[in-house]
């Protein structure tokens, strides 16, 4: 599995709502995004498509950034069978991101 962009809060809703999903809530035009997305790119490799991890353009999709409480960017959270169990704001070391997603795959 590769990372998916969210086209639409429905898709979004759709994605989320089954299994364990990491979603990444920034912009494109935020350093620290980008810095996120090369570290979600290794975390995709190397769990093997194990989970979805999909990108949220806060700006594109500013009600599904409301709904899920995002004030700072980039926000990541990590969601199982559609209920968010962990919330990550700002940049963190990849570790923090990979013990989340194993926290709640078990």
């Amino acid at each position: 599995m590769t990372i998916r962009n969210a086209e639409s809060d429905h898709m979004l809703e759709s994605i989320v709502s089954s299994g364990v999903v990491l979603v990444d809530y920034g912009a494109p035009w935020c350093p620290p995004c980008k810095t996120l997305f090369g570290i979600l790119e290794e975390l995709d490799q190397d769990l093997n498509g194990r989970i979805d991890i999909v990108k949220v353009d806060c700006e594109n999709l500013p009600a599904s950034a409301s709904a899920a409480g995002v004030l700072g960017m980039p926000t990541v959270i990590v969601y199982k069978d559609g209920m968010p169990m962990d919330k990550l704001v700002g940049l963190r070391p990849k570790a923090v991101y990979q013990a989340a997603i194993e926290k709640y795959s078990q």
